[in-house]
């Protein structure tokens, strides 16, 4: 081999006898279980290598998992007061005392009423230190209308309190109260995006499918719902809603409202997606051989793009919980006896009592690591999904 001055150059190709194995082996190759993969898998794999969105799919799973133990994990009951400890600071938690480790314990709280300004003033007495009691027996509950129970994951110590983020005016422990309200918050989200889902997916589907003036009539109904602002018509529906009913149905009323509100976006994904895949062989294919238009909509076109819906539930969810919080902290959404973080948040809307008793607005925090957690989650999925990442 020479160059245009006719300099004879090395030769670099090698010689030697492909050996496919063991370039497979070296690693310069795929390896037959990423060959063999299915799509699945390779989206498994590449979620995987997105740190934060696995940390967050672990936070959401733990939280989630509380829901059901809910009754385990709080200390004290929902409605449990302590006529003692109205508006009490949350107890910190100590291991050791006077130089010496006895393991997590709390110092008992005493008060005085400040005849000043009539506020109730805590200091803690460095005495008596008291130990926190782990899987213990305390106050009884009934599990999921099962069974009578009265173990838990933590009780305060024999004859002491166990406030780890204070109590509210009635005296109510509101760690308690927070976990109880994850109960409520949490599902809200998933029962309305499941609703939202299905009337989207059954709706866009059919508008995608067949199109003509059905598609027409979707469009125009999508398009007036989404030009109106949200949050009014939010409002204005919540407060449409009795406030003689169970609270079990206001419960159900609002997440419905929520799903009514939000299936016009899933709606217009899934009719555009499916106009373009409506096009496709094996759509020809399936209606030559006489497949049902529901089976062709339900087994070869929401197959292809599923994931990027589960990517968008998990964006949809949050806003979701959000928009529970919001109407329930105007006082348009969910009542007691209910509890959410929205409802416990209404509490703090005396900027007297935000600025006396801080500890009111904790539920902020599990509202803002939850959406977060869903955002990270559906940036990961979204990763995952993306062929051309």
């Amino acid at each position: 081999m020479s160059d245009k001055l006719g300099v004879k150059l090395d030769h670099y190709v090698s010689q030697e006898t492909f050996d496919p194995e063991a370039t497979m082996a070296a690693g310069s190759a795929p390896s037959e279980k990423y060959l063999k993969a299915s799509q699945t898998q390779i989206i498994w794999w590449r979620f995987l290598r997105h740190r934060l969105a696995v940390v967050s799919l672990v936070v959401l799973g733990l939280c989630y998992f509380s829901v059901l133990i809910s009754e385990i994990i709080a200390p004290y009951g929902l409605l449990t007061r302590s006529s003692s400890h109205v508006y009490a600071p949350p107890q910190r938690v100590h291991v050791i005392h006077e130089g010496r480790f006895i393991g997590p314990f709390v110092y008992p709280l005493d008060f005085e009423l400040n005849m000043e300004t009539l506020k109730r003033e805590y200091t803690p007495d460095t005495s008596d230190p008291q130990r926190i009691r782990f899987f213990c027996f305390g106050e009884e509950y009934d599990f999921w209308g099962l069974f009578d129970a009265s173990f838990h994951l933590m009780c305060p110590p024999k004859d002491g309190t166990l406030f780890l983020l204070g109590t509210d005016k009635l005296g109510r422990d509101m760690f308690s109260r927070l976990i109880y309200g994850a109960r409520i918050s949490l599902t809200i989200g998933l029962i309305g995006v499941t609703l939202s889902y299905v009337i989207g997916i059954i709706v866009g589907g059919i508008a995608g499918y067949f199109g003509g003036i059905f598609d027409s009539i979707v469009q125009r109904i999508t398009e007036v719902l989404r030009s109106i602002p949200e949050l009014p018509l939010w409002m204005a529906l919540s407060a449409a809603l009795p406030v003689t009913w169970d609270p079990r149905l206001i419960y159900l009323g609002i997440t419905v409202i929520l799903a009514l509100l939000d299936w016009p976006s899933i709606a217009r994904a899934v009719r555009s997606k499916l106009f373009a895949l409506r096009e496709e062989d094996y759509v020809a294919a399936a209606e030559m051989m006489g497949a049902k238009p529901s089976r062709i909509i339900a087994k070869h076109l929401l197959p292809n793009f599923t994931s990027h819906l589960i990517a968008s539930a998990s964006l949809t969810i949050p806003s979701m919980i959000l928009a529970e919080t919001a109407l329930s902290f105007l006082g348009l959404g969910l009542r007691p006896p209910i509890t959410s973080w929205g409802v416990l948040l209404n509490e703090a809307q005396n900027i007297e009592a935000v600025a006396l008793y801080p500890w009111l607005m904790a539920p902020m925090v599990p509202v803002m690591v939850i959406v977060l957690a869903f955002s990270f989650l559906g940036d990961g999925l979204r990763d995952a999904i993306d062929p051309h990442d």
